[in-house]
């Protein structure tokens, strides 16, 4: 109710006591420090290969833009609590044992009014905000809190079977083929020069008159812009539509070749990706530029979508009629 948000998850706890490999305490790195991030200790992966934060920005400049911020971390049987005001640490780390078997992080801040125009965020962001989360990472359970008085509404969000569900739920009966999901891990590099890298590649998709949305999530960050998974959607699905239509002789005499605008009046796919080395095409992480990735996604869709087309002669000859009815 005083517009302050408060964010609690229940993972190992926030690293915040003394760091000896830099010899400085690791809260001072965390709330800081700007770019003190760095989750992915291999090109192999880690416990962190799909997580969304990377760089160290999001703690700390939220700690910087804060009127106040309270955290509350709860790890190796310790509980450590940190208060900022205004940017600046108030009263250093405390520390006391504690015998729970939880652990975790919480942290609640209010935005500083004099760094934001508004901070009266809106309900409907932090639903879309969590649902997106929700979407990419499958059976993981949200719970979003919102105070009333002197209770609390709460709204859980969860989907079980991640894009596939997200999917369904998009296009619910209305569809021309069944949803189709696939997956596959490849390592490349994006150059000669640059060092091999792993990307693992989730894709949920179905046909419908109805319906149509194209979505990409990369390291649990949503892609708005898309960028290099976006070029292979529309490279593949193009490549193997047009294919299967020269090969039932579709096309009229003289007639051009579909674009991916005909497909895209009936598609709705959902990729969600994610690799150890990833280029963004700037820090708001709206679209990724990895050609390694563009060049494994596109042979990945175009693979499952010769295998699905193939094998689904009634499917394939709805799509392919279909497609050719929007391109007239």
């Amino acid at each position: 109710s005083d517009n302050s948000i408060e964010v609690q998850d229940f993972g190992r706890g926030c690293p915040v006591d003394y760091n000896s490999k830099y010899d400085c305490e690791n809260w001072e790195m965390v709330f800081c420090e700007m770019y003190a991030g760095g989750k992915y200790g291999t090109d192999e992966g880690s416990n962190y290969s799909t997580s969304i934060g990377l760089n160290g920005l999001g703690l700390c400049a939220t700690q910087y833009a804060a009127e106040w911020m309270d955290v509350e971390v709860k790890r190796d049987g310790f509980k450590y609590n940190l208060h900022f005001e205004k940017g600046f640490n108030k009263g250093g780390l405390t520390k006391e044992a504690y015998t729970g078997r939880d652990t975790g992080t919480k942290i609640r801040w209010k935005p500083d009014i004099e760094v934001f125009t508004d901070i009266n965020i809106p309900r409907d962001y932090f639903i879309d905000t969590l649902k997106r989360q929700a979407i990419v990472n499958d059976g993981l359970l949200f719970e979003f809190r919102e105070q009333q008085g002197a209770r609390y509404i709460t709204q859980d969000i969860i989907y079980e079977n991640g894009i596939t569900d997200y999917v369904n739920e998009t296009v619910g009966e209305e569809k021309l083929t069944s949803v189709q999901f696939w997956s596959a891990e490849r390592k490349g590099r994006d150059r000669e020069d640059k060092p091999e890298y792993k990307v693992k590649i989730n894709a949920a998709l179905t046909f419908s008159n109805r319906h149509t949305k194209k979505e990409y999530y990369h390291n649990s960050s949503w892609l708005e812009y898309g960028g290099a998974p976006d070029k292979a959607v529309k490279a593949a699905f193009t490549y193997a539509i047009d294919k299967h239509i020269k090969a039932q002789n579709k096309y009229s005499k003289n007639e051009s070749r579909i674009s991916f605008v005909d497909i895209a009046d009936n598609l709705t796919v959902i990729i969600n990706s994610a690799s150890t080395q990833t280029s963004y095409e700037n820090q708001t992480k709206k679209a990724i530029t990895n050609s390694f990735i563009q060049k494994a996604l596109t042979d990945f869709l175009k693979e499952n979508l010769e295998i699905f087309l193939t094998e689904n002669a009634t499917a394939a000859t709805t799509i392919i009629n279909q497609v050719i009815v929007n391109k007239r």
